[in-house]
C-alpha cells in the first residue's frame, strides 16, 4: 500500500527536480550590452556536466534560429559548455536557450539574453526548445526510486541468508527472484527513458534509435548498462547459491556476494553526484559503503520480518541475535557516511535550513531518529527471543549418578539444586511456548513499522539526490547576492492552506522589478489573516510562459528576515507569464497559487 501510494504520488503530483549542477556564470554576461559580436558563447557550472546535440539555441533579434557550431566543453574544462557563433551578428538582442546533463544524471536548463551594440526595441518571441514532459519526468522518477527499492532488498535479502544463517531460506527466495526482477525491469525503463528525460521529449522518443545510441554512449548509459551486466552476475550469483551444500565454500561465497553487491552499488556512485564537485574518490567509497550499510539494514528487515512470520522458531534465538549485531554496524556505516555526505552536500550549517537540500536533509534525519527509535523497541525483543536458548541450558538440573547399593527409591531420583551463593541473580524460569510466541508477535510488529517507516526514509533520500546542495546553490548565488530593491510592480496573492490557523491564511505581497525582459529582482512579503507580518518555513516561486514553452524557472527565494527574496531572476522574454507561488506554512501544510504578471519588453 505504501509502495502504490507513493507511486502515485510520483506519477500525478510530481514537482520539477533541481539538479545538482548550478549555472555560475555566462559569457557574454546575462543581459550584457558588448559592442563587438563575440565570436562564442560560453557557460560555467558549479560541477562537470554532459552535452546534448541540441544543448544551445540562439535566436537573433529577427526571431529567427542562429547557425551555431557544435557545442562542446570550453579548453577541455568538464564544467563549462561552448558554442561557437557566426563571424557576424547584427546589431540587438539575443536570446540564448541551453539546456545540459548535471554530472548526477539530472538534465538541467535555462535562458539569458545579450545584446550587440544596443539592445532591441522589442524582444523576440521565439519558441526556446521543448518544456520537460512531465510524463516522461513522472516514469523516470518512479523507475528511480523503484530501483532503489528493488537493490536495498536484493543486496540486504541476500545478505541475510549469508550472514544471520537460517535454518530454512525458502521465506526468502521469493523476495529475491522478486527484487532482481524489478531491479531489471526499473533499469531497462530508466535506459529507455534517459534520452527523451534528458531532452525533455514525451515517452514515445524512447524509441528514437540515434537517441538510444547516444545514451549508450554518455555516462549515465554506460553506467546503467554496466548495472544489467553485474544483475547477470549476481543471477548467477543466487542460483549457485541456492544450490550450495558445503558451508566450507562459505567465505568464498561471501567475498563473491560482497563484490556484486559493491559493484551494484558503484553503479549509482558513478553517475551520480559522487562522481563531481569535490574529494570525488571518498566521496564515491562514502556512497558505496553508505548504498550498501542501507540495503543491509533495511533489506535486511522485510527479510527478518518475513523469516519471523514463516520459521518454525527452533532458530530464531541464533538468527534474530545475528542480524541485530549486523544491523548495529549498518547504523554505524550509515552515521559516519551520512555525516560526511551531509557536511560535502551542504557547505555551511546556515544551509541546513536555508536551502531546500538542507530542510530535506533534516526530514531525513528525523525519519532516521524515529527508525532507531523503532530499532531500539525491536532490539529489547530481540533479546528476550535469544534468551530462552541460553536459559533452558543452564536451568534443567543434571541427572546426579547414584552410588552402588543406594536405595532402590532413591535410584533415578534428581538432588536438590545448592542453594545460590550471595550476589548471584537467579535465573529467570524457561520461557512457555505461548511467552515465546508473544515475544515473537511483538517484534514482528516493530519490525513492520520498522520497514515503513525505512521505506518512507528511502523515499526522501532519493528525493534528496535529485535536489540541488546547498554548497552548490551558494556558490552560484555568489556571482549575483540578493538584496533590497526599490518597490515597482506589486502583485497581491491570497492563500488558504485550510488548517484554520493565523498563519495557514493570507496573503503574499510579491514585488517584482522592473518586471521587463532580463534580470529582475523578487520579494516577497507575508501577511496572516490577521493583516500582520508572519514568519512561514519557505516560500517559493517559478515564472513560466506557456505560449512559448519557457520555465518553470525557480525564483530560489532566500529568507533575508522579515521577507524572502533575490535580484537574480532572469526572464527572457516579454508575455504573460504565469507566476506561481507556494507558501509552506509547517512541515505538511502548503499550498500554490497562480497569477499572471506581464514582463514588458
Amino acid at each position: 500500500m505504501l509502495l502504490g501510494t507513493v507511486l502515485v504520488l510520483l506519477l500525478f503530483g510530481a514537482t520539477p527536480a533541481s539538479a545538482h549542477a548550478a549555472l555560475r556564470g555566462s559569457d557574454p554576461d546575462d543581459g550584457s550590452v558588448v559592442q563587438q559580436a563575440p565570436r562564442h558563447v560560453t557557460l560555467t557550472f558549479t560541477e562537470s556536466v554532459g552535452l546534448l546535440d541540441d544543448s544551445f539555441r540562439v535566436f537573433g533579434p529577427d526571431q529567427r534560429r542562429v547557425h551555431t557550431g557544435e557545442a562542446t566543453h570550453a579548453d577541455g574544462r568538464s564544467e563549462t559548455a561552448r558554442i561557437g557563433l557566426p563571424g557576424k551578428l547584427a546589431q540587438g538582442t539575443y536570446t540564448v536557450a541551453w539546456r545540459v546533463v548535471s554530472a548526477d544524471s539530472h538534465p538541467v536548463s535555462g535562458a539569458f539574453t545579450f545584446s550587440v551594440g544596443k539592445r532591441s526595441a522589442t524582444t523576440a518571441q521565439v519558441d526556446t526548445g521543448p518544456a520537460e514532459d512531465p510524463l516522461t519526468r513522472g516514469l523516470y522518477d518512479a523507475a528511480r526510486y523503484l530501483a532503489y527499492l528493488a537493490a536495498a532488498l536484493l543486496v540486504g535479502t541476500a545478505a541475510f541468508a549469508l550472514l544471520c544463517r537460517p535454518a530454512h531460506t525458502s521465506p526468502l527466495r521469493r523476495p529475491l527472484v522478486v527484487a532482481w526482477w524489478t531491479l531489471l525491469g526499473s533499469t531497462a525503463v530508466l535506459l529507455l527513458l534517459r534520452a527523451p528525460y534528458e531532452t525533455g521529449a514525451g515517452p514515445a522518443a524512447a524509441f528514437d534509435t540515434s537517441a538510444l545510441g547516444r545514451t549508450l554512449t554518455g555516462r549515465p548509459g554506460l553506467a546503467l548498462l554496466a548495472r544489467l551486466a553485474v544483475l547477470l552476475l549476481t543471477a548467477a550469483f543466487l542460483i549457485r547459491l541456492s544450490r550450495r551444500r558445503d558451508t566450507r565454500e562459505r567465505p568464498v561465497t561471501l567475498v563473491i556476494g560482497t563484490a556484486l553487491a559493491a559493484a551494484l552499488a558503484l553503479t549509482w556512485a558513478a553517475a551520480e553526484h559522487a562522481s563531481a564537485g569535490i574529494q570525488v574518490p571518498l566521496a564515491m567509497t562514502s556512497s558505496v559503503l553508505h548504498l550498501l550499510a542501507t540495503g543491509v539494514w533495511l533489506g535486511g528487515l522485510v527479510a527478518l520480518l518475513l523469516n519471523l512470520r514463516r520459521s518454525s522458531g527452533e532458530d530464531l534465538g541464533e538468527v534474530v541475535p545475528r542480524f541485530s549485531r549486523i544491523a548495529f554496524a549498518s547504523v554505524t556505516v550509515l552515521a559516519v557516511t551520512g555525516v560526511y555526505q551531509s557536511w560535502r552536500g551542504l557547505g555551511s550549517l546556515s544551509a541546513l535550513t536555508g536551502t531546500s537540500y538542507g530542510r530535506l536533509l533534516l526530514a531525513k534525519l528525523a525519519g532516521v531518529f524515529v527508525l532507531l527509535l523503532v530499532a531500539g523497541y525491536s532490539r529489547r525483543w530481540t533479546a528476550r527471543i535469544a534468551a530462552p536458548a541460553s536459559v533452558t541450558r543452564t536451568a534443567v538440573p543434571a541427572r546426579v549418578p547414584q552410588p552402588a547399593g543406594a536405595p532402590a527409591e532413591h535410584a533415578g531420583r534428581e538432588e536438590p539444586e545448592e542453594p545460590e551463593g550471595p550476589g548471584e541473580p537467579a535465573e529467570e524460569p524457561p520461557a512457555s511456548d505461548a511467552d515465546r510466541d508473544d515475544r515473537r508477535r511483538l517484534l514482528r510488529r516493530s519490525v513492520l513499522v520498522e520497514v515503513a517507516v525505512a521505506a518512507v526514509v528511502l523515499m526522501i533520500t532519493t528525493v534528496l539526490t535529485g535536489t540541488l546542495p546547498g554548497r552548490a546553490q551558494a556558490e552560484a548565488a555568489r556571482q549575483a547576492p540578493a538584496g533590497t530593491l526599490p518597490l515597482t510592480s506589486q502583485v497581491t496573492v491570497p492563500f488558504d492552506t485550510g488548517t484554520g490557523a493565523v498563519t495557514g491564511r493570507g496573503t503574499v505581497q510579491v514585488t517584482l522589478d522592473p518586471a521587463r525582459v532580463g534580470e529582475n529582482g523578487v520579494q516577497a512579503v507575508v501577511y496572516g489573516s490577521d493583516t500582520g507580518l508572519v514568519v512561514v518555513p519557505e516560500v517559493r516561486i517559478t515564472f513560466t510562459l506557456p505560449s512559448r514553452k519557457v520555465g518553470p524557472i525557480d525564483a530560489e527565494l532566500t529568507d533575508l528576515g522579515g521577507y524572502w527574496g533575490t535580484n537574480s531572476v532572469n526572464l527572457p522574454l516579454a508575455g504573460n507569464w504565469t507566476m506561481k507561488t507556494t507558501v509552506r506554512v509547517s512541515d505538511v501544510d502548503q499550498v500554490s497559487v497562480e497569477r499572471q504578471v506581464r514582463i514588458a519588453p
